[in-house]
This record gives structure tokens, sequence and C-alpha cells, in this order.
């Protein structure tokens, strides 16, 4: 943080979900926040929403798998701020064709390079710049299914979530050294825009009793604010109605 404590964040999916909760979380919180994503729509609303509120955001449209444009986009937020204290990584999708009965190579691709290879690339773009201020913080928000094996998320979700696992670990023990921290945010079942693209969408009542944006929004919140000495390695939160401990095999969607 600078002197005149200001403190700037980027956070990709900033659209919706939650993405566009950490950036009300933060902004509230008196964070600069830059949210970015595909739909540059949502990202005007979220920011209209954080300026009604007397928050200061920004918006960068951007794919996070084009990793030239990426670069532009850190570029773009340090040309105008002089610094990225946080990046919170949420940009992440699944498929509707995820089991290894319907899967295609298509969406493979598309899950990796958004889930797991745009995550890669916002990690490297904003490096430098924390790197030079001995200072700086990562989210990345991953899955329970980065921690636990199961049917529903299918192989590639379940399979960028657990590499994002390992890659925020290899960033901390690698960059611990240049008072750096990354932290895992690993939620359960959280009731965002996601949900659509399943087989079976699950009930209102259902996302009713699950996560929601705003708690990991918070979670998001608390992670930033700590001091630069704290490093939290990963959290794993769930519902306390955790379907995944409640149904039996054959009523998952």
């Amino acid at each position: 943080m600078t002197n005149s404590g200001k403190r700037v964040a980027w956070v990709t999916g900033g659209g919706s979900g939650i993405g566009e909760a950490g950036a009300e979380a933060l902004a509230a919180d008196g964070w600069i926040v830059v949210v970015s994503g595909r739909r540059k729509d949502a990202l005007d609303k979220v920011v209209a929403n954080i300026t009604k509120k007397g928050g200061k955001a920004e918006a960068i449209a951007l794919d996070v798998s084009n990793k030239e444009d990426v670069n532009k986009a850190a570029g773009q937020i340090l040309e105008k701020h002089g610094r990225i204290d946080l990046l919170v990584n949420s940009a992440g999708i699944n498929v509707p064709k995820r089991s290894w009965a319907d899967m295609e190579v298509d969406g493979w691709d598309k899950v990796v390079d958004i889930n797991l290879n745009g995550v890669l690339y916002c990690m490297r773009a904003v490096l430098p710049a924390m790197r030079k201020q001995k200072d700086g913080c990562i989210i990345n928000v991953a899955s329970w299914a980065g921690r636990h094996v199961s049917k529903m998320p299918g192989p590639a979700y379940t399979t960028t979530k657990h590499a994002v696992l390992a890659l925020t670990h290899s960033f901390n023990m690698d960059e611990c050294v240049n008072g750096l921290r990354a932290c895992c945010l690993s939620p359960g079942e959280v009731a965002t825009p996601i949900l659509k693209s399943r087989p079976v969408v699950p009930s209102e009542e259902e996302q009713a009793k699950m996560l929601q944006p705003e708690d990991c929004g918070r979670t998001i919140a608390f992670v930033a604010s700590l001091p630069p000495r704290v490093c939290v390695n990963e959290i794993l939160i769930s519902p306390t109605h955790n379907r995944g401990f409640i149904q039996t095999p054959h009523n998952r969607d």
C-alpha cells in the first residue's frame, strides 16, 4: 500500500457472480477496483452500482484466455494507477457436455484456456509490478472440485480447479521471498449464473441453500484486508447444507 493509502484491485470475471460480489465488497472497503470480463455491458452495470454507492470502479473488456490482451489490460491499469495491489482471478466457465460419455475436445480446451491458462496469464501479468512493490496479494477462485473429485463438475472443470490450487501453492513457494502471497479460495456450490450451464439446473429452493455470491465476496475482502505479513494459503468453504454430503450419487445433477 502507498503512503496515501491507495489500493488498486483487478478482478477478472467481474461482470457477475463471485467476481462481481468481490468487486463490490472491495470497493466498499475503499479499494479502487478494475473489473474485467468478456461482456462490457455487464461490467458497466457493476461499475455503475459501485459508483452509486460511493465506491471507485472501472471496467476493461477482456477475455483472459488471450495472453496478449491480458498483458495490455495489466499495462493499462499500471499506466493509470501506478500499481496493482490485488489480483482476484474469478473468471471461470464450465460446459454442459462435461462427462466422459459426452465431453468434446473443444469444450475441454475452452475450459482449460479460461480456468487455468487465464489464471496463469493474469498472475504473470501482475508479477513484475508486485515484485517491484515488494507487496501484492493474489486470490485465485478455484472450487470445492479443486479439493474433492466428484462426477458432477466433469473432468475438465475438476482438473483445472485442482491445477489452480497447485499453481497457488507453487506461487507462494517461490514468491514469498518477494513479499508476495496468494490464496486459493475453493467454494462449494454457489448460486451464480454458471449453474445455468449444468445438465440439470438446480431449483430456486436448492440455490437458496447454497453459498451466495456475497458470501464469497466478503471472504475475498477479508483476505485482502489482512496485513502483508499474513498469507492465507487456501480457504475451503461450503454451504452448511452441502448436497455433496447429503445426496446419493444417482440423485446428483
